[in-house]
């Protein structure tokens, strides 16, 4: 029954808090629109998406997103560095491709994110079979350094999240 009511329940958590940060307020209207939000939304689209995300540990996510956030300030500070102190001729642009250990589409989803999020980086593309992630770096000095960080940082991590 609870299943029934809540096909994507971490979704609706989702929703339902995105909505009260939207509104920007704290009132019992908003509230109550949010959590007929999070109710509606996953309910409507629960016969397209019959799979729910398999998450085995739940108590890392805020590990993750901590690294993450901290990750996007320094690549923040970083690329302002780059394009207002490096030389265009200095710059090394570079493409990278990730071949992927993970293979639940949620996980592959969250982990293109991740790198799209991060300032300097940039995922591009996926590949047909869906086992490959396409980076593009603003300025990798050592493509094979920025695989290994995205492999050991971010893929690493998704792997314990997801089951």
């Amino acid at each position: 029954m609870m299943r029934r009511l809540f096909p994507h329940p971490y979704l609706s958590v989702t929703l339902a808090l995105v909505w009260m940060l939207l509104v920007n307020r704290w009132a019992v209207g908003s509230l109550v629109f949010a959590i007929m939000i999070g109710v509606a939304l996953p309910w409507l689209i629960a016969p397209y998406w019959p799979n729910t995300a398999r998450i085995k540990a739940p108590h890392r996510i805020p590990g993750y997103l901590a690294i993450v956030l901290a990750d996007i300030v320094k690549a923040n500070f970083a690329v302002a560095r780059i394009v207002l102190f490096t030389p265009r001729s200095d710059l090394k642009p570079a493409w990278v491709t990730v071949p992927l250990d993970l293979r639940q589409p949620e996980a592959i989803t969250a982990l293109a994110a991740t790198i799209t999020l991060t300032p300097g980086t940039l995922t591009c593309d996926i590949s047909e079979d869906g086992r490959a992630l396409l980076i593009h770096c603003l300025h990798a000095p050592d493509p094979a350094a920025v695989l290994d960080e995205i492999k050991t940082r971010y893929e690493a991590r998704l792997k314990e999240i997801f089951a």
